[in-house]
This record gives structure tokens, sequence and C-alpha cells, in this order.
């Protein structure tokens, strides 16, 4: 079917239900015209991102094309952080908060955050994960969970809601029916969860149902194989899922986004264009796309597909329009609340502070440290879901606070940590997830066989025994957990 065939209705529809993403930090002309013509949505990534002023500026002209267009952003105000991409998070993430378990604390965490975002015009955030993170050995979701317990999960997944919407910004909690028991990450490949219906109920889908009870207005699917419901399209795709189970089973009406579809879990089987169709006929409202491609091609692919699929009568007309009508149901409510009550800029610090733990080995005196460290930091390769550029470690706050602090990095390619720079000094060694990385557990028993006075700093999910003369758990690697880290080892 060609342009001047379809209808332009059905186009309007078709970029109504579209939240792609874009390359630049001003709108290129490509978008402005699409949202002239329709389009619903967009979502902002850290490559839109200069400074708030500039991301002030983007959105209103965005509005200038569209007024009610949804600006969505993956913010968790965590590890996966996009406005504070550049410096790292001034709040640290979810798994911090469970430690915590203070749900006003987080509640007016997640106010403050919805503030900083309203303020530059952002309106949707996906955020915040309701995933109960039940294996430990998980390469995607880890700090970004609130814990491991159902309950813990869903009290807080709640606070995190009522606080972010209190600012009139809509919270999306993701990643239903939860991303928490798979070893998979589904941006590269499709994940199966194994637990059976009544294990999903008990422990997965309770932060879900709390989030409904907390009146969040949408939810993000996730790219998951849960045999338990369906046992031949993931739940991006299932009907059983989006329909049977999460409208009619947990009654949530709200807007229902997609995870992005270039993620290899759906793209490498389906195809960019068949999983988006599949999507929206399988009662999805809202399709996310952009994080690796974000041109004007792949949205008008998208756009075309739904429409050509009404043609052919694989997409029923009335599914697509029910599903922009919820995306007009979203537009419709945000900017209707509003929060001028200042928030408390140091809440952030205050929580990471709150989230430290500390365990010393039994005779030892090594904190606070006796003089500058030598502090090696182990960096494994990041998901995608964390920003590649976004700074975290001990080494840069540690400086400020004890002048002649030394840093090196240690990686999978390295042979050996070099010692010497650590001779007749205190030794801290700052790991990430050194439970899921052999090399980097490895190294750091080989280091402390020489060095069993050095100190463990953990900045990822801290699994399995503690080491080291004394070993610190921050629960995320944030700008602030980092802070917090530091002011405990300099006392």
């Amino acid at each position: 079917m060609t342009i001047a065939q379809r209808s332009p209705e059905l186009l309007r529809l078709a970029d109504a239900v579209l939240q792609p993403g874009f390359a630049g930090t001003t709108p290129p002309d490509w978008l402005r015209r699409r949202l002239d013509d329709g389009l619903g949505g967009v979502v902002l990534f850290s490559r839109n991102i200069a400074s708030v002023e500039q991301v002030a500026a983007l959105t209103a002209t965005l509005r200038e094309h569209r007024p009610d267009v949804l600006v969505a952003i993956d913010e968790e105000a965590g590890d996966v952080t996009r406005l504070e991409a550049a410096t790292g998070s001034s709040r640290p993430g979810n798994l911090a908060l469970g430690v915590v378990d203070d749900t006003q604390l987080t509640a007016e965490l997640a106010r403050g955050l919805g503030q900083d975002l309203a303020a530059v015009g952002v309106n949707l955030d996906y955020a915040p994960s309701g995933d109960v993170n039940s294996n430990p050995d998980n390469p995607v979701i880890g700090v970004r969970s609130f814990g491991a317990d159902p309950s813990l999960v869903a009290r807080q997944t709640a606070a995190w809601i009522r606080g972010l919407q209190a600012a009139g910004v809509a919270a999306c909690v993701k990643h239903f029916p939860g991303h928490g028991d798979t070893g998979v990450d589904s941006h590269l490949a499709l994940p199966e969860i194994t637990a059976s219906a009544e294990e999903m109920a008990r422990v997965a889908l309770p932060p879900f149902r709390a989030a409904f009870e907390a009146g969040v207005k949408s939810v993000m699917c996730g790219h998951l194989m849960v045999p338990a419901y369906d046992t031949e399209f993931p739940a991006t795709l299932s009907r059983r899922i989006l329909v049977d189970l999460l409208r009619t089973e947990l009654g949530f009406d709200g807007l229902l986004v997609t995870d992005a579809l270039e993620m290899k879990a759906v793209s490498d089987r389906w195809g960019l264009t068949g999983a988006a169709v599949l999507a929206i006929a399988a009662g999805a409202d809202a399709l996310c796309v952009g994080g690796g491609l974000c041109d004007e091609e792949t949205a008008t692919a998208l756009r075309d597909a739904l429409v050509d699929a009404v043609a052919s009568g694989e997409l029923p007309e009335a599914r697509l329009r029910e599903a922009a009508g919820r995306v007009a149901s979203l537009a419709s409510w945000v900017g209707t609340v509003t929060d001028d009550s200042p928030a408390d800029p140091a809440i952030g610090l205050e929580a990471a502070r709150r989230a430290i733990r500390v365990t010393v080995a039994p005779g030892e005196r090594s904190l606070p440290l006796s003089a500058a460290p030598h502090v090696v930091e182990f960096r494994p390769q990041m998901n995608q879901a964390v920003d590649s550029s976004t700074p975290w470690g001990l080494g840069a706050p540690l400086s400020v606070l004890m002048p002649g602090t030394t840093v090196a990095v240690f990686t999978p390619a390295d042979a050996e940590v070099d010692l010497e720079p650590a001779a007749g000094r205190p030794l801290v060694l700052v790991v990430r997830d050194a439970h899921r990385h052999a090399w980097m557990s490895n190294a750091l028993d080989r280091v402390l066989a020489v060095r069993p006075d050095a100190g463990v700093v953990e900045m990822g999910l801290p699994d399995g025994p503690t080491r080291g003369a004394f070993h610190l758990a921050t629960h995320g690697a944030t700008r602030v957990t980092g802070q917090a880290a530091a002011e405990v080892l300099a006392g």
C-alpha cells in the first residue's frame, strides 16, 4: 500500500501510539512534522540531554507542534539515569531504598524526581522497576529492584509511584509480569520465566498489584516468555498476558507501553514491524522504540506497518482506536497535578547514607582509613540499560575527602592487579556485582591473599560472603552512593 492509499485518519491513529526516540539535543525536522501529523509521544535518552535548560527548551519546542505530546524518559534515579547521565544520579536507586525500607523517604525522593522531570517538561517516566529480584544472577535487574522480598518490593513500588505522580508525572511500572527471575538480559535474547502461575502470583505479581492500588498511570510489559501464561508469545505480544491477566484478572485500565521494540528478545524473531503489529493487536497501547533505532525511517516503518495491518485485517481498527484513546487519556491527565511544595535537595544523599552497610572483620581496626588510600576499581561491562558514559566509583569522591588518594582501574583484559602503588598505605578494592563475574571475584581473592588488610566496597548487588578487612555495601553505583561510601571511609 502506498502512502497515497493510506487513510489520513489511520495514519494519525498509528502515529498516536508511537513513542520514538531521536538523535540530538534539538528536535529534528522529521520529528516536528510527525508531531504536526499526530505523533502521540517521544522518548528522551541521555543523547538528547545537555543541561536542564536545554531539555526544557527542547520539550517546549515539541509542544509548539503538539501541546499534549507525551514526553517520556527512562529515569530510574539510580544506576539507570538519563537526566544525570553525565554526572551520575543525585539519588540512590531502588535497591538502596529497599534496604532502608522507609516508604516515606522513598515517596519524598520520588516526588523530588517528579518535580525535576516536570520542570523540564517530561510527563511520563518509564519507572519504577517493580521486578522482584529473586535471581541474584539476574544480569539486567539487580540493583534496579527494591529487593528479593515481594512484600517489601510491593510497598516500595507503591510509595515510589505515589511520590512521582504527586508531582504530576505519570509513573510506568515495569517489567510486567516480572523480570526478576531470569538469568538472561532481554536486550540480547528472550528470557524465559519458568515459574508456575502460582509462583508468579506469590512472587512476581504483588508489586504490580500494589502499583495498581497506588493508582499507577501506566505499565511497561517485558519481553519475557512465561509458559505458565502463554507458551507461544512473550508478554509484549501475548493477549493472554496483556488482556486476560493484566486487564481482566488484575483490573488495570491505564496505558500499556511496550519495552523497546528493537531489543533482540522480540526483534530477532518477529522483526521490528512484526512485533509492533503483534503488540498492538495483543493489547499494548504505545510502542517504545529508539534506544538504538532513532530515525525517521524507523518511525515511518512502524506507522505504515500498523496502517497496513488494519487494511489487511490483521489488526482490528477498533483495537488501534482503543490504544490511541488510552494515549490521549493519559495525555489529558498529565499537567492536571502540580506540586509547588519544596523538595529536600539533600534527600538523595541522606538515603544513600542510610543504605550503607558495613561489616568489619573480627579484630580489625581498619575504619576510618588511617591515610589516603590506593583505590582499585574493578569495572565490568555494564548491561545496556545503564548508560556506558555515566561515571561511577569511589576514587573521585574519596580524593576530595582524602587528598593523595590514588586510583587504578582493573578490567577483564588486565592480567593482574598492580599492588605497587598500594605499598605502605591502605588499599580499597571497589567491585560491582562481584558474585556475577568470575574474573572479578578471582582477582579479588588473589589480591586479598597478598593484602588481607584491604577493604572491599561492593557497589552492585551484595551476594555471598563478605570479604576483606572491612566490607562496605552501597547497594548501587550512583554519585551519591559513592559519596556516602567515601564519607564512611574518610571518617
